[in-house]
């Protein structure tokens, strides 16, 4: 039969029609562990019985109506996201993407208020924000961007973790209104910045009076030790960004803001015919009781810890491992060499995987798994890594 699919996925041949925590099962009943959780989506874990139940009682009293009046639970998910981050207020869409264009459209309105002018926002080399054209412009990686030109204006782009590079373009260009930035770079291969990046970051912001714009959808929702990974630095940004994990698979995105960046989008200026339904609000209410009652983000400091001592001391004699990066519960062993074929070799041993940035294995468990569920992903990668 003729797949009618637009083809921009390289799809792996393998078809899951049941999960149930860090497991799926395929079309032919093979089970697998899943140590990628849908690209950090199901942080939860598949068919969480308490979302599923959230999920299956609002879909029987109310899918949609429209943000043309007012939803309850869209705005008691504002009120939680904001007691949880220190943020003032809330735009929800459907996704990361849309996400990050209405913290882009908020600079731009930053801009303008300030009469600033072919305003430019600064984002990092190597960066991945989305793949609508303003995220694609601002997404630090020329391949993603090859076949979609013209693109956008008012984007420039810097090393990432190198904020001397951040001086010296501010010595140049007197129109820089946000610096937007990943507290981890997850798509190229989970790159940890300085300790105290996201601080030096700041200050610069403060002092330019420019926006600080955090894309945190990969990094939050608990997945490196606290609700947000900027929680660690004690930085309070001024706009911040989540998608993913919010809803446990269903699509949901939020956009944050604190302080200056509040207040600049008003009626009509911005909007989403679907962002913040009452379903997708139910899924994610849901998914922040669960994640504050279980102490999860907690949990994933423990065991992103314990399994990198596992990796350490399995591969600690692999000489083509370069690095060993981990923050929580992402997880990216860095290669000598290209290593995508690693995907279909775990997949093999019916482990779910990821490669980014062509050579470092990423790691994106559930964060309910089980230690032997952890140990068990850390034994299969490492004889893979090993006989590479």
């Amino acid at each position: 039969m003729k797949n009618h699919i637009m083809p921009t996925y390289a799809s792996l041949p393998v078809r899951f029609v049941k999960g149930e925590g860090a497991w799926l099962w395929d079309d032919k009943g093979n089970k697998y562990l899943d140590a990628l959780s849908g690209v950090a989506v199901c942080g939860l874990g598949h068919a969480h019985p308490e979302v599923a139940a959230a999920i299956s009682e609002q879909a029987n009293t109310l899918i949609h109506t429209s943000n043309l009046y007012c939803i309850d639970k869209q705005e008691k998910l504002a009120t939680k996201l904001c007691e949880l981050t220190g943020m003032n207020d809330a735009f929800f869409g459907n996704s990361g993407a849309e996400a990050n264009e209405a913290a882009i459209k908020i600079a731009r309105r930053f801009a303008h208020s300030k009469g600033v002018e072919d305003s430019i926002i600064v984002t990092m080399n190597n960066s991945f924000h989305g793949r609508t054209l303003a995220t694609l412009t601002a997404t630090g990686n020329l391949k993603v961007k090859e076949g979609f030109g013209p693109l956008p204006d008012g984007f420039r782009h810097i090393p990432y973790n190198d904020i001397p590079a951040l001086e010296a373009l501010a010595q140049q260009q007197a129109n820089i209104v946000a610096v937007m930035v990943e507290p981890i770079q997850g798509e190229s291969g989970i790159n940890i910045p300085a300790a105290d990046y996201l601080n030096q970051l700041r200050d610069m912001c403060d002092k330019n009076d420019w926006l600080l714009i955090l894309d945190e959808i990969q990094t939050g929702i608990g997945r490196t030790g606290t609700f947000l990974a900027s929680q660690q630095n004690n930085v309070q940004a001024d706009v911040v960004t989540l998608a993913k994990a919010l809803g446990n698979g269903v699509p949901i995105g939020a956009c944050l803001t604190h302080g200056k960046a509040t207040g600049l989008l008003t009626a009509s200026s911005h909007g989403s015919t679907f962002g913040g339904n009452p379903l997708a609000c139910a899924a994610a209410l849901s998914v922040l009781d669960v994640l504050e009652r279980e102490q999860l983000a907690g949990r994933a400091t423990q065991l992103g810890e314990q399994m990198r001592l596992a990796f350490q001391q399995a591969l600690k004699g692999c000489s083509h491992v370069v690095d060993i990066r981990q923050k929580g519960l992402m997880i990216g062993i860095e290669l000598a060499t290209p290593c995508t074929e690693l995907v279909s070799e775990a997949l093999e041993q019916k482990l779910l995987i990821n490669v980014a940035g062509g050579n470092t294995v990423r790691l994106l468990p559930p964060l309910t798994i089980s230690d032997d569920e952890a140990n068990r992903i850390s034994a299969i990668v490492s004889k893979l890594i090993i006989a590479h």
